[in-house]
Parts: C-alpha cells; sequence; structure tokens
C-alpha cells in the first residue's frame, strides 16, 4: 500500500481496479486512513440558496457564451516556407515611432512576451527548430482564428500566419480547408485568412471593445497545447497596454488562461461577442501566468475592413514626436494633474506643422474625445480618415489652444528608427563641464552629428555624466543631444552654458534631448 502512495500513477490505477470490483474509492482510502463515514454529517446545500444561484448563474452565462462562439473557432496550421524562416527569425519583433515603447518594470525579468508557438518548439505536432541555422528545413507551427463572416472569412494574428507558406484550417466539424487568401498587417499583429468551404459556415459575432470595463468576465477560445476546443475564464485587468512588441498597440490585458496555441483567438465577453484576439503573453515559462494580451476588437475590425477592401492599411499621421506626461514634467508645465501627450518635435511640411503645434504644446483632446496619454493619441490619429479636417486641443503656456489639423496618410516605413551609431567623442577641450547637474557637454559638430544620426540637428552632446549626480537620475546619458533648456534653443555651449545659468535643481529645469529613437523632454531635479 505504501508502494501505491508514492507513485500517483500506480494510485490511480488501483482506485480504477477497486471500483471495478465494488469496493470502491472509500474502501481504498479507508485502508489508508482508518475508517470512513458513509455519509457526509454536513447537510447539503439547498437549491435555492442564494450563493449557489448566483453561481450557477454564473456558470450558465459561461456555457452560454462558449456554445455562441465554439463553433466558430478554427485551428490553423501553418507549413512555413524554409526561407521565410530565416528572414523571420532574423527580423526584430515590434518597432517604435518616435520614441519606442518600453517594457513595463514589473516585466524585465522575465523573457519578451513569449509568441505563443514559437517558444513551445516540439507541441502540437510542431518541429523541432534551431535558431542558429533556420533555413535547413521548413517549419510547421499552429494557432488558432475565428470565423467572423458565413463566406469564410476568419481572423487570427500576423505572427499566425504571416511569412507565406500553406496555411490549412481546421473547422470545428473537422472539415479542412487550405487557405485562398491571407492578408495581415503586421504593426498590430492582426492578419484575415479567407477559405472556400462550398457554403456558408457558423460565424461569431463582434461586440464593441470600446464598452469593456476593468473587472468585466472574459472567455479565451483556442487550441491550448493543440488541445482543441477549450474555454477559460478570467477578467479584464486593465486596457491601453503598449508593451512593445508591434508598432501599434492598445492591447486588453486578462487573466484569462492563454497558452501556446490561444494565439489569434477570441477573447468573448459574456454574450458571446468577440471582443478581441489574442496576442501574446507574459511568461518566464513559456507558459501561463495570469498575464495575457489581446488586441482590442474595434481594432481589429478596423485593420480587417481596410485589408479586405484594399488589401493593406491606410493610417494618418500628425508629424509629431510625442511623450507621456509625468509629474515632473506636469509641474514644470503648470499642469495639475499629469495627462495628455507631450509635443517633442515637429516635423517639417507635417498635418502638424500646417495646424501650427509647436514643441512642449500638450495634446488633450483629438477629434473630441479627451487624450489621456500618448498611446491613445497614436491610435486616434491612425485612425482617422485620411484627409480629414479634425479639431485638437493643445494646452500651450497654460492656456487651452484650439487648432484644426488635416491628417494624411503615413509614408511608407513612417517611423521607422535609423541604425545605432556609436559616438566619437569630441575633443575634450571644446566640451565643458557643468559639476552642478553632474554632466559634461560639447559642441555638436556636423561630424559627431552624422554619427548619431541626427543631421540638420543644432544642439549640444553630453559627452559624460556623474554617477550618482542630477543629470544620471534624470535619465541623461552620453551621446544624448541636448537641443532646448526650457523654451530656449540651444545650438552651441555657450548658449546652453547661459541658459542653464539660472537655473534651479530645487525648482527644476526642462530640457528637450534628442536620440536616435527621437526626442523627449527631461527635468534635471534635485530630490
Amino acid at each position: 500500500m505504501s508502494a501505491l502512495v508514492r507513485s500517483p500513477r500506480k494510485r490511480l490505477a488501483a482506485l480504477a481496479i477497486l471500483a471495478a470490483s465494488g469496493l470502491g474509492a472509500a474502501g481504498y482510502f479507508a485502508g489508508l486512513h482508518g475508517s470512513v463515514t458513509a455519509e457526509s454529517t454536513s447537510p447539503p446545500i439547498p437549491a435555492n440558496s442564494p450563493a449557489l444561484v448566483e453561481a450557477n448563474t454564473l456558470s450558465s452565462a459561461f456555457r452560454a457564451s462558449a456554445e455562441r462562439v465554439l463553433p466558430a473557432v478554427v485551428s490553423i496550421q501553418h507549413d512555413m516556407q524554409p526561407q521565410t524562416v530565416q528572414r523571420e527569425l532574423r527580423a526584430p519583433r515590434g518597432g517604435g515611432q518616435g520614441n519606442r515603447p518600453q517594457l513595463p518594470k514589473e516585466f524585465e525579468n522575465n523573457p519578451l512576451f513569449k509568441r505563443f508557438f514559437e517558444d513551445l518548439p516540439g507541441m502540437d505536432g510542431m518541429k523541432e527548430f534551431d535558431f542558429g541555422n533556420p533555413a535547413d528545413e521548413g517549419r510547421q507551427s499552429s494557432g488558432t482564428g475565428v470565423i467572423i463572416d458565413a463566406a469564410g472569412i476568419i481572423l487570427t494574428n500576423n505572427h499566425v500566419v504571416g511569412g507565406g507558406g500553406k496555411i490549412t484550417v481546421r473547422l470545428h466539424d473537422g472539415r479542412e480547408f487550405v487557405a485562398t487568401e491571407v492578408l495581415t498587417d503586421p504593426s498590430t499583429d492582426i492578419a484575415v485568412v479567407k477559405i472556400k468551404a462550398g457554403g456558408p459556415l457558423p460565424f461569431a459575432k463582434l461586440g464593441n471593445s470600446d464598452s469593456l470595463q476593468i473587472g468585466d468576465w472574459v472567455l479565451a477560445l483556442g487550441q491550448p497545447f493543440g488541445l482543441e476546443d477549450t474555454v477559460t475564464a478570467g477578467i479584464i485587468s486593465a486596457k491601453g497596454r503598449a508593451v512593445g512588441i508591434t508598432r501599434h498597440e492598445e492591447f486588453l490585458q486578462t487573466d484569462a488562461a492563454i497558452n501556446p496555441g490561444n494565439s489569434g483567438g477570441p477573447l468573448v465577453n459574456l454574450m458571446g461577442e468577440v471582443i478581441g484576439i489574442n496576442t501574446a503573453i507574459s511568461s518566464s515559462s513559456g507558459g501561463f501566468q495570469g498575464i495575457g494580451f489581446a488586441v482590442p476588437v474595434n481594432v481589429a475590425k478596423w485593420v480587417s475592413t481596410q485589408l479586405l477592401k484594399d488589401g493593406t492599411v491606410h493610417r494618418s499621421y500628425l508629424g509629431v514626436g510625442i511623450q507621456p506626461v509625468d509629474q515632473a514634467l506636469a509641474d514644470q508645465l503648470g499642469m495639475a494633474t499629469p495627462t495628455g501627450a507631450l509635443v517633442t518635435d515637429v516635423q517639417t511640411d507635417s498635418p502638424a506643422a500646417a495646424a501650427g503645434v509647436k514643441s512642449q504644446d500638450v495634446i488633450v483632446e483629438f477629434g473630441g474625445t479627451p487624450i489621456q496619454n500618448h498611446r491613445q493619441l497614436q491610435a486616434a490619429v491612425a485612425r482617422s480618415a485620411v484627409g480629414s479636417a479634425v479639431p485638437m486641443v493643445v494646452l500651450r503656456d497654460g492656456k487651452r489652444v484650439t487648432l484644426s489639423v488635416t491628417v494624411r496618410e503615413q509614408p511608407a516605413r513612417y517611423g521607422e528608427r535609423a541604425d545605432g551609431r556609436q559616438l566619437n567623442k569630441p575633443d575634450a577641450e571644446a566640451s565643458a563641464k557643468f559639476d552642478k547637474f553632474g554632466l559634461e557637454v560639447a559642441p555638436l559638430t556636423k561630424d559627431v552629428a552624422d554619427h548619431l544620426g541626427m543631421k540638420d540637428t543644432a544642439g549640444v552632446v553630453i559627452t559624460a555624466v556623474e554617477s550618482g549626480s542630477a543629470a544620471e537620475k534624470a535619465g541623461l546619458a552620453p551621446s544624448m543631444v541636448i537641443v532646448q533648456v526650457g523654451r530656449e534653443a540651444v545650438g552651441s555651449v555657450a548658449a546652453f552654458e547661459k541658459a542653464m545659468s539660472g537655473a534651479s535643481l530645487d525648482k527644476g529645469v526642462m530640457l528637450l534631448v534628442r536620440t536616435e529613437e527621437g526626442s523627449r523632454f527631461m527635468v534635471l531635479k534635485s530630490e
């Protein structure tokens, strides 16, 4: 008997044998732990108990929602071409526009948001692959999708089907079809797959992700680890998340269990409406750890509509560099609370320049919608109709100013980062130290500007930052270029010295700093 206790498999086998012989589990456990009573001494919970009624009502809602959507959930198998694998594995995931989104601090020690089927080779029939030599053979991977139109239109993730190769779709009823067309948008990780099934297919209704509230119940449907028709429950944990894995991000965060294979599957509300497309997880193990991300369905609808119409996505742009407003910047700008999107620079001949937008403007309203942060502004601008005139409110010197901006379509490859370059340190004799602030600066010569990828930029380049100084605590570092002190441009060391002569670390001084990733404001201030 002791051997059975140590071996779970043998214990289960023993229970099965005992059950078949009529002795049952009660007799088995009696032998382990002494006698057991045949009946519980606790009275059964009444069927009309308020707690039980409420629990059963929630259970019924889960069941009804799952039953409504599951027939539209499909499994997707992607047989990738060898040359495509090599390109995809070498390409950087994500990419920035202006200032690249950074991974939240609480996730810094975790691998970057596991791409589901890529992180667990060997699962669900996938072939092992070698990152060192990925082009030796093709790779097979799998994910999930959801039918959104009876004609055979399927929503999924770009990283499930992108890169070419054969796409096979297996329906809920077991039928399989090879995709006739695949349309992708890497910037949001959304893709559309078309199949011809010879008749109408069951499809899921798309909901309204804007109406979601934090704490709302949701279900995640898909094929985790190749286990078809799997449903997990959780809530909306947060909205508008940006985690640095795609160029345009406003993810829904959920604690509904999402695992490898769920990628591209639907996140649904209790009415059986799709409100998101499951995309990524934050995990140090490769599996579920309570933090999953989905593209809001309103974004997926907007993207898929354009893909189906034109085969590509048309996004509008302003032509500004922006950053979030923290409390230190709010204090410098005379704002009661940190809100809106702070303009760091305005591009020449851009829609923003034509509208009269200026550096240090804080955009607080766009198209009649209040702007809480820079990500919200990016999303609102991108989805504005190309060529439309949109009212925009900015805070300028503490006053609200209303502008009208006519947005234009983003140029090709707009916002992609330049290649990183190394700084050739200027002549030490030309540099100047500012011990009070803990930094050293030098003229930004043409050669230095070229090395930094900042042609036609005027300012001073930081050559050294003292450890533990106010400059280091503010985030300043060598190779950064300071172009403004407050609202005053500083095109030389002398101009910088003059602008800083009256600066107070107690009140703080705001600097406009430029790097290869874009421009941002920083505040030098004593603690």
